[in-house]
């Protein structure tokens, strides 16, 4: 991730979303980037009434989006004239799994910014089906914004599992919120640690190799920040044993870091199915903002 230059906000026009979109106007006003705020208004349900409409369904359909334009500019006004930030405004026809990332796709978008939907048992399994898909199939970094945008992010955390993208987060991290503190944290697990147990090893050689393996850990994510191009002052760095989802929802309310940034990771099949198992679920239980960074 380069310079932030063009940062897209995706509305739906909803409470959550319109969230987003104030933070998207923080982030260009920051980074002096320019904003568009796109909303998609899912025509496609018209089709079937074509036979009763006739010749009309084309009046409908132009009123209905001269309608949105109209609520569109009359929802941006409060955020665009607080934070200075000047945003063009689209609607566009189409559902918003398809009209983002082709917007995407034709113009370029350096930061997409959404909303977070549903609640509950909802919000765990699906996050909200619409930001589900975008996740899957946007390119850009995507940034969820699950609060209000009340200050500039103040502390970061960067989960770090040392695959390919990892240093892609840290950099990102960085670039997004120069200001903020970052938390670089990595949770790992003993490969076969039960089967050793099981096989009789006693829990001495299993507590020291645990301990070594932590070492390790714990300079290869120095040496990394290294790469990423950070001094020792510009992060703190935790190594733990556990299970990463727990450590790393636990670590953002315990630290206080109102942004998370991490990696999507999996393809085809598997990034269709679960956008990486860990990624997905930090992005249900977490209760501050998730960045989502490709993974190459």
């Amino acid at each position: 991730m380069g310079q932030i230059q063009h940062i897209l906000a995706a509305t739906d026009l909803s409470s959550r979303s319109l969230e987003a979109v104030d933070r998207g106007f923080q982030l260009a006003a920051e980074h002096g980037a320019r904003c568009t705020v796109l909303h998609a208004l899912g025509l496609d349900a018209l089709a079937p009434m074509r036979a009763l409409l006739g010749d009309r369904l084309d009046g409908v359909s132009t009123r209905l989006l001269d309608n949105a334009r109209g609520e569109l500019a009359q929802a941006v006004a409060g955020p665009v004239s607080a934070r200075g930030v000047q945003p063009q405004l689209q609607v566009a026809e189409g559902l918003a799994s398809d009209v983002v990332p082709r917007h995407v796709a034709e113009h370029g978008a350096d930061l997409v910014v959404v909303g977070a939907h549903g609640s509950g048992f909802l919000q765990r399994m699906l996050l909200g089906s619409t930001t589900s898909h975008l996740l899957r199939k946007i390119r850009s970094p995507v940034l969820v914004v699950k609060q209000e945008p009340r200050h500039a992010y103040r502390r970061a955390l960067v989960p770090v599992d040392f695959s390919v993208g990892s240093r892609l987060s840290i950099e990102t991290a960085r670039r997004l919120a120069p200001g903020a503190d970052l938390l670089l944290l990595h949770v790992f697990e003993v490969p076969f640690e039960g089967k050793m147990r099981f096989a009789g090893v006693g829990d001495d050689v299993v507590r020291q190799y645990r301990d070594e393996m932590c070492e390790r850990c714990a300079r290869q994510l120095h040496e990394l920040a290294a790469a990423a191009g950070l001094r020792a002052a510009d992060y703190s760095a935790v190594v733990l044993h556990g299970d990463a989802v727990r450590e790393i929802v636990t670590h953002e309310e315990r630290d206080r870091c109102d942004l998370i940034v991490m990696g999507k990771h999996g393809t085809h099949v598997t990034e269709e199915l679960l956008l990486g198992s860990v990624t997905q679920r930090v992005l249900a239980e977490s209760r501050g903002d998730v960045l989502v960074v490709v993974d190459p």
